[in-house]
């Protein structure tokens, strides 16, 4: 006879455990359970039957996988918890006798410290590991250190997360690995290509900010205490790669003035040297393997050489071209007009270190300091400067200086009258030469922020008058995002992405939709107009006019022209067409004779408006009739489909004609936007 099992000891049972029970068993509390289990990177579970999982009635919600709770029963940070809290106990018994220097000296001197760097090297066995993880870290270490200090938030995590904020972005401005950033509405984004990885944060926009108390800040700040120890380690390896020491030297005094960026000073053997040492650590090592080829060997291939009469010059010169092409990024074009655009590759360190290199900048007040000069500098600016109010460590405070050529401004250009005065200067001889607010200095490019965001998404310098002082700006869009084929495209004209005949249609639309506004405003000319001339024939016919009663001959050819119709009832259907289109010029004819009746000028049947519209007509059923056949056709093509390909059919021309009605739809709001702005 087998033996019989146990309830709750296999399947779901033995996998899965309550949250209630591990707490039990690592014999914690639950909020350094939490802890523990963000340090360890441990989430609950959730398992196909709550009922089996929990060997109870009642269905627990949150679960954990048993083996993940017997591996956190060996973690180190669990007697570390353990001190803490022993501590705490010590620390309130003095309190409690009133021994506030002992408790003091307690909680300064013997307090245990927690260090998470065996947890760093559990969860991130490589580098290319933690760099795949640091999307949500630099997120939420930048949002942090925009925080404003509170209760929840001490100050000392606020400047720990700006201190390695600041670090991780000089290593992209050493570097040139900014890619791509894009402003949107949670804040600005940023992308970074560092080894091959693509990493993309969120940094918020610098408002004042208001901490409410639904969030819970113990919870984020476990996982601030986690990410800034990764992002140190992060910032160490990256410095070491490139030759430069870490930590960097820090200025509080300029970080008290606002400098922020400009508080650090770059120190190694290759700081001025950094892009090479870049480029050197990404080639190959082809110089040693050329030392290592023997003279021999060099020989015998010069002898196949000259047995296959080739020209050595000539195999020089293709050798140099093809090492200048590999130096260049390759662009993938496509290979017919209806061919899908391959994705291109993005800028080179190179070339997104030259793009601002040699222009210096100068950041007007309003405008957002830090993302600029961040920007700017990630892109090979090396001269920025701006107002005094805005903080230290600027290139120049002075806006006359000579030497800028692009002033970053975002204020509308205002009329002499409305400008304020000069302030009036001092007698020092070392002032800024202050510059009356909204002029304009000869010589110097004024463009507004979003040129800057462009041109980095762009790779290239767009043209600036787009982005002057109080120009309309052209659409900001998201780096990320593709235009498809079918979809609509912001960039490209409305000529290039409508279809056969939607123009016409849409003006035609708008015609219709004109003239039933004008109907509705002159009502009352037309009514006393029509009751004018109805006045008009009851005269005439009550004097005796052209009407005459009808007799029984008439009533005998009528029933014979109905018998007659009962048998020509192909033909009629066959001029069916004809005669509703007969009906509906005689009457867009009437409608337009009262209109020109009621404004009280001639009416001309055969001009050329008239011809156009006959004309418009006959081409809207020529459309129709084709789409008719098109449709006719295809319905005949999925008569011959299975089954399972015509529903996959089906599908994709659902989604087809969804993107379809959406690119409508924005087409025609830019066509009323630009005949708008036309009026």
């Amino acid at each position: 006879m087998a033996k019989i099992k146990k309830k709750g000891t296999s399947g779901q049972a033995k996998n899965y455990i309550t949250r209630t029970q591990a707490v039990r068993k690592l014999q914690i509390s639950l909020p350094d359970f939490r802890r523990l289990c963000i340090f360890k990177g441990i989430y609950p579970r959730e398992p196909r039957s709550k009922k089996k999982a929990s060997k109870s009635s009642t269905q627990n919600t949150t679960f954990y996988y048993t083996k993940d709770i017997q591996y956190l029963l060996h973690e180190p940070l669990l007697r570390k918890f353990r001190e803490q809290k022993a501590l705490a106990k010590k620390i309130a018994r003095s309190l409690g006798r009133g021994e506030v220097s002992d408790a003091a000296r307690l909680e300064k001197n013997h307090a245990p410290k927690l260090i998470l760097d065996h947890v760093i090297k559990e969860r991130y066995p490589t580098f290319i590991d933690a760099l795949r993880d640091l999307d949500d870290a630099l997120s939420l270490l930048f949002l942090f250190a925009n925080l404003p200090s509170t209760t929840h938030v001490p100050p000392k995590t606020i400047a720990l997360c700006q201190r390695i904020t600041h670090e991780f972005q000089h290593y992209l401005i050493t570097t040139n690995s900014l890619r791509k950033s894009f402003l949107s509405i949670k804040g600005i984004y940023y992308q970074a290509t560092i080894q091959g990885q693509d990493i993309m944060w969120l940094v918020p926009y610098r408002f004042v900010q208001r901490v409410n108390g639904d969030v819970d800040y113990r919870i984020m700040a476990t996982f601030v205490e986690f990410y800034t120890t990764l992002l140190g380690f992060v910032n160490y390896r990256l410095y070491s790669s490139i030759g430069l020491r870490y930590p960097p030297k820090f200025d509080t005094r300029l970080d008290e003035n606002g400098a922020e960026l400009a508080a650090f000073t770059l120190e190694g053997r290759t700081v001025g040297e950094t892009p090479k040492a870049i480029e050197a650590a990404n080639k190959p090592s082809s110089d040693a393997a050329n030392q290592e080829v023997s003279a021999e060997v060099q020989k015998k291939v010069d002898k196949v050489i000259k047995k296959a009469k080739l020209d050595q010059g000539s195999g020089e010169q293709t050798t140099e071209t093809t090492e200048e092409d590999t130096d260049a990024i390759d662009k993938f074009e496509p290979a017919a007009p209806e061919a899908d655009t391959l994705p291109q590759p993005d800028l080179s360190g190179d070339q997104a270190g030259s793009l601002f290199a040699p222009f210096t900048f100068y950041i007007s007040r309003e405008a957002p300091k830090a993302p600029i000069e961040f920007i700017l500098r990630a892109f090979g600016c090396k001269r920025i400067g701006w107002d005094t109010v805005l903080g230290g460590g600027a290139f120049t405070h002075n806006e006359a200086d000579p030497r800028i050529t692009h002033q970053i401004v975002d204020r509308p250009p205002l009329p002499e009258s409305a400008l304020p005065a000069i302030p009036a200067g001092t007698d020092d001889s070392n002032a800024v030469q202050k510059v009356r607010p909204g002029t304009r200095i000869p010589g110097r490019t004024y463009v507004q922020p979003q040129w800057v965001w462009d041109s980095i998404n762009e790779g290239k310098l767009l043209r600036p008058d787009l982005y002057a002082p109080g120009e309309t700006l052209p659409p900001h869009l998201s780096p990320w995002v593709k235009a498809k084929k079918g979809g609509y495209d912001p960039r490209a004209s409305l000529a290039e992405q409508e279809e056969e005949g939607e123009a016409e249609a849409a003006e035609d639309e708008e015609s219709d939709e004109e003239m039933e506004e004008a109907d509705a405003e002159k009502p009352a000319a037309v009514d006393a107009k029509e009751s004018e001339s109805e006045e008009g024939s009851e005269d005439e016919s009550v004097d005796g006019g052209m009407d005459i009663a009808g007799t029984d001959d008439d009533e005998s050819d009528s029933e014979e022209e109905e018998e007659e119709d009962e048998f020509e009832g192909i033909e009629d259907a066959d001029a069916g067409s004809e005669s509703e289109d007969e009906e509906e010029t005689a009457r867009t004819q009437h409608q337009k004779e009262l209109e020109a009746e009621a404004a009280g000028l001639p009416f001309s049947s055969g001009n050329a408006a008239d011809a156009s519209a006959a004309k418009k007509k006959s081409q809207a059923k020529k459309r129709a009739s084709q789409k008719r056949q098109e449709e006719e056709e295809l319905e005949r093509q999925k008569m011959m489909m299975s089954r399972k390909k015509r529903k996959l059919l089906e599908k994709m021309m659902y989604s087809n004609k969804k993107t379809a009605d959406e690119s409508a739809k924005l087409r025609s709001k830019r066509r009323k936007l630009a005949k708008g702005e036309q009026k």
